[in-house]
């Protein structure tokens, strides 16, 4: 099968598109013939070598953590799912003809698999980040970085809860965000001045999903460190606040949370850029710009 690997760190020259063996599924796991796999940042941060220090790389080394595609494989162990049926969910090196999911749920009838194929990550960091801080109904939020994939995707998720939400992204942006019912804002400095006029009343916690190096204002606008969350800045601890890259305990609750939304029009996820398989450093280079809105996605045929 056609997989993108890397035998190296480095730029987007390094990828490459190879032959390798399949995988299989093993106990607890399925197997995919992928039909879409979204674009993540930590993907190129990896690849560049960012995270060499404290995750180790095994050349050579696949990319992509979530796709979407037909099971044609399952694991021993595995129930509720048979060949044939049409999920999205994670694994390691989704960007190839085929992957094997550690996690997963039913992609409904009317979620196209491009849409399924950037949900996942999507999906259960944004449900990650709001049970994390305990953002309930009534309550006022701040999510920094709302208009990528991760952010469109917690708007969304905050609204079906009840919360309400205060986005931060270019002014470019704006009219995405009030599409997605959020009340927009730039980065620009002044933001706590900004606040005080959007929420009168204050901000009960603040998502942290562009890693701006800002945690400290963020802490002081929320007013209480532990409501403050990044899944991006591994400073954040040091003043108090929560770090989270890694999913919660059943993943794939999250997951089934995002198909119930989509199957009832309350969640829809922005896919700005597909790209094939061949096509994965430019991509890459795309979500390096860091002003993707939504998400980009990569297409199996």
């Amino acid at each position: 099968m056609k997989a993108i690997k890397f035998n190296e760190f480095g730029g987007p020259e390094v990828l490459e598109l190879v032959e390798v063996d399949e995988p299989h599924a093993g106990p607890g796991q399925v197997r995919i013939a992928v039909r879409a796999a979204g674009v993540n940042p930590a993907e190129w941060k990896i690849r560049a070598g960012y995270f060499k220090d404290f995750m180790p790389v095994e050349f050579p080394a696949g990319v992509g953590f979530e796709a979407s595609g037909m099971v044609d494989e399952v694991g021993e162990g595995v129930s509720g799912v048979a060949v044939g049926d049409a999920v999205f969910g994670a694994g390691i090196g989704t960007f190839a003809d085929y992957a094997v999911l550690n996690y997963w749920t039913a992609k409904p009838d009317a979620m196209p698999f491009d849409v399924a194929g950037g949900m996942t990550v999507a999906s259960e960091s944004a449900i990650r980040s709001l049970d994390y801080v305990g953002a309930k109904a009534g309550e006022t939020i701040l999510i920094s970085g709302a208009a990528g994939g991760v952010g469109s995707v917690a708007v969304q998720f905050a609204k079906a809860r009840g919360i309400t939400v205060i986005g931060t992204a270019s002014a470019a942006k704006h009219d995405y965000l009030s599409g997605l019912g959020a009340t927009p804002t730039t980065y620009e400095p002044g933001l706590a001045d900004r606040l005080k006029t959007l929420a009168p009343e204050g901000i009960d916690a603040t998502l942290d999903l562009v890693g701006a190096g800002n945690i400290p204002e963020l802490i002081q606008i929320t007013g209480e460190a532990s409501r403050v969350i990044s899944i991006v800045d591994f400073s954040a601890p040091e003043y108090g606040a929560q770090f989270s890259p890694t999913p919660q305990a059943q993943p794939e609750q999250a997951l089934q949370e995002a198909a119930r939304l989509y199957s009832e029009g309350a969640l829809d996820l922005r896919i700005e850029r597909t790209f094939s398989l061949d096509q994965v450093g430019p991509a890459h280079e795309l979500s390096a710009e860091g002003r993707v809105t939504g998400k980009l996605i990569i297409a199996i045929s």
